[in-house]
């Protein structure tokens, strides 16, 4: 059964954007059964195009991404998920929707800070060296989570382990 990961961050154009790229490019690569999702709170309608700039040059394909709502993660035939992480300290402190949860109810959740590459100082080529900086840092995440054995795992365990890992 597949393992469905939702990544929100406000806006979904940045770190939710890079997190659902890499978790699906390293799923793929590695053959587990893991699929990424991303979401806002209040979604910006554009995905940064430092974002998919990021993603592209790592192999990453982007075809099909869009700025979406959590909402749609709430609603009936949604995806049944098992995690969700916020990588923004604005979405992780806003009370989220009930989310359609796994075969445990409802999905497991953790905070995984980032600062946001869109703040980034100076011109486009140091936006261009934060978002990589950030794809890199999440890309490393995700390695982690997808070496966990997610099946087997009880949520404690799995919460357990999800925190450590954003500790990293």
């Amino acid at each position: 059964m597949t393992t469905h990961v939702l990544v929100l961050c406000t806006h979904n154009s940045a770190r939710s954007v890079l997190s659902e790229g890499m978790l699906n490019h390293w799923a793929v690569r590695l053959g587990k059964d893991v699929k990424a999702h991303s979401a806002g709170s209040a979604p910006s309608g554009r995905i940064n195009p430092f974002a998919i700039e990021a993603l592209q040059n790592a192999g990453v394909d982007t075809g099909g991404y869009r700025s979406k709502s959590w909402d749609e993660f709430s609603r009936a035939g949604a995806p049944p998920l098992s995690i969700v992480i916020t990588v923004c300290d604005s979405a992780a402190a806003e009370p989220c929707p009930l989310f359609v949860g796994g075969q445990s109810g409802q999905p497991v959740k953790v905070h995984w800070s980032y600062p946001d590459p869109s703040n980034a100082d100076g011109g486009d080529e140091s936006k261009r060296r934060a978002f990589e900086l950030t794809r890199q840092a999440i890309g490393y995440r995700m390695l982690q989570l997808l070496a966990l054995p997610l099946h087997t795992m009880t949520r404690h365990d799995l919460q357990a382990a999800l925190i450590e890992i954003g500790k990293s």
